[in-house]
């Protein structure tokens, strides 16, 4: 086997000068977890120009089982892309587009490219690629497949995996695996790169994919309504897919509280109603048709006369759209100005999401009375981020030394209700001990079992998803 300070040399040479990272400070930004949980340490990061280039470094490392933790954008949230030794394989370098198959309406891309600019690619061509997430200025393509991102346009367009046609890999040998192929029709055997998406770098490095684009909309309404109750929004919903169908591609909550910390902490927040109200809920429509103003003037006139919602705004402008998705996009943020917060990326059926909602709620608060319950996200898809901000005027430190308990409560109630304690930021180091927890021994075994056919020395980001 070849030692370590070889092996290290060797991918020095493999990927010259431009291509390593050895100084700390030029380190730190890919050993730091973006919420600031874990921090790592490393021999070096490693940072290959191309496929070719990983394809060398990961042989050398295999050769010295040396543990290899693939980076894009470095954005996730749940400890994946932090090391713990080993090399750091940061992809930043990695960011051509490829190409661009006009009439197969695809685009092949190096996994580095920014989710932003590949956006921007696709709609210079005249499409839309509608993976879309507050991250995508920074956030790189392979990250997004390899955590299997979601996004506010799940309902109408499905998750990363939904968007992929192929990928190129390479694998813990340091051979690449190329899938390279734009079909959507091809039935040969295992679809290999499901194995890939999702995985979050643990069997192989996704190194390029190709992607699905889709015809650009030329109408978009974009609507904030005001709901009376949870279950007021869920009959909106089902209205809104009824009348609307495809063209419905965002169906966003947003509670009271959620509102007024954008108010609050968030410059660029507005209220559009002059009275308050407990839900509210961001609609997009797009389509390539007619325009969708009539039809939806008609629509919200009807569910107003149901009940269903107590007031409505349509945005004028795109300027307006934007104020209005600011409500939205803002609650994160403004929730870190609340004090601590204990956060959970959930999922569940649709239709128990109002049950759901209240059972959490009663159960969080009756164990700390005053904490503050921020429930929102992305209704229509059934993926609810239901955060807790510490109450008022308590020691952040206290409470937040508090999130496993809660996050057991929290959790057992989402599985007790056939839900997921990962909508879409994956496993990492974070929630290891809750995949033990809440899947089954069969699904374990086999997540093990692959785990080890395709990385037998356990070098691929060790010590995230599932130990071996």
């Amino acid at each position: 086997m070849t030692s370590l300070d070889d092996a290290l040399e060797a991918i020095r040479s493999a990927v010259g000068p431009k291509g390593w990272i050895a100084e700390g400070d030029a380190m730190e930004p890919y050993l730091v977890e973006q919420r600031g949980l874990f921090r790592g340490s490393c021999a070096m990061v490693v940072r290959p120009a191309s496929t070719r280039q990983v394809s060398e470094v990961v042989a050398l490392c295999a050769g010295a089982a040396i543990p290899i933790v693939p980076q894009g954008g470095n954005t996730g949230l749940v400890g994946g892309g932090v090391p713990e030794g080993g090399i750091v394989l940061g992809l930043d370098r990695m960011t051509r587009i490829r190409d661009l198959d006009h009439l197969n309406q695809t685009l092949c891309v190096d996994a580095g490219c920014v989710l932003a600019d590949l956006q921007a690619a696709a709609e210079e061509a005249g499409f839309l690629f509608p993976l879309s997430m507050g991250s995508e200025g920074s956030c790189r393509i392979g990250g997004n497949l390899a955590t299997n991102a979601g996004g506010v346009a799940v309902l109408r367009y499905g998750t990363a995996r939904d968007l992929v046609l192929g990928l190129e890999v390479v694998l813990a040998d340091g051979r690449v695996l190329d899938g390279l192929r734009g079909l959507r029709k091809d039935t040969t055997g295992y679809d290999l790169k499901h194995l890939f998406i999702g995985s979050e770098g643990t069997l192989g490095i996704i190194t390029a994919a190709v992607v699905k684009l889709f015809v650009r909309p030329r109408v978009r309404e974009t609507v904030f309504a005001a709901a009376p109750s949870l279950e007021a929004l869920m009959e909106l919903f089902s209205a809104s897919r009824h009348a609307f169908g495809d063209n419905l591609t965002a169906f966003e909550m947003v509670p009271r509280i959620g509102l007024e910390f954008g108010l609050r902490h968030v410059p660029g927040v507005v209220d559009p109603f002059a009275a308050r109200h407990p839900y509210y809920v961001l609609i997009e429509l797009s389509g390539i048709g007619v325009s969708l103003r009539e039809t939806l003037e008609t629509f919200l006139a009807g569910v107003l006369d149901d009940g269903h919602i107590a007031d409505a705004v349509i945005a004028d402008s795109q300027a307006r759209a934007i104020e209005l998705w600011r409500i939205r996009e803002a609650i994160p943020e403004a929730q870190r100005f609340e004090g601590g917060s204990i956060k959970h990326d959930l999922s569940l059926p649709v239709s128990r999401i109002p049950e759901f909602v209240d059972r959490a709620t009663r159960l969080v608060t009756g164990e700390l009375p005053g904490l503050r319950v921020v429930a929102f996200g992305h209704l229509g898809d059934g993926g609810i981020h239901f955060n807790l901000s510490q109450p008022e005027g308590a020691d952040r430190q206290a409470f937040v030394a508090r999130w496993e308990h809660f996050n057991r409560l929290v959790h057992d109630l989402a599985h007790e209700m056939g839900g997921s304690f990962s909508s879409e930021h994956g496993i990492g180091r974070l929630k290891m001990d809750h995949l033990r927890r809440y899947k089954s021994d069969v699904e374990l075994d086999l997540m093990r079992t692959l785990k080890a056919a395709l990385d037998p020395q356990g070098i691929m980001n060790p010590g995230k998803v599932i130990e071996p």
